[in-house]
């Protein structure tokens, strides 16, 4: 699997189509956002189990608006749907792992 973009319109049913999903709300100006692009690609081939999505929040500011997203990145996991915890900045993936 790998990371994959979603946008406003799509965002809940693709947040709705796995049991587990992981968001990161980023900004293609943003250099913490890039030094997370490998740890999360390699969360993506090493857990099955944990869809990875980004939202561009200049492009898609419905949903970061929605989820209160004031800095970039921001990681939200969503169980069944729901968001069940949230991390902000370029965190190690420990941290990631234990959010999920």
């Amino acid at each position: 699997m790998t990371v994959r973009p979603t946008t406003d319109s799509k965002f809940d049913a693709d947040v709705a189509a796995a049991p587990l999903v992981l968001v990161k709300f980023t900004g293609r100006w943003c250099p913490p956002c890039r030094t997370l692009e490998p740890v999360l690609e390699k969360l993506s081939e090493e857990r099955k189990d944990v869809v990875v999505l980004t939202v561009d929040v200049d492009e898609n500011q419905q949903i970061s608006q929605r989820y209160g997203v004031r800095s970039v990145p921001t990681l939200i996991a969503f169980k069944k749907g729901r968001p069940s915890g949230q991390l902000v900045g370029a965190m190690p993936r420990r941290m990631i792992d234990a959010l999920l």
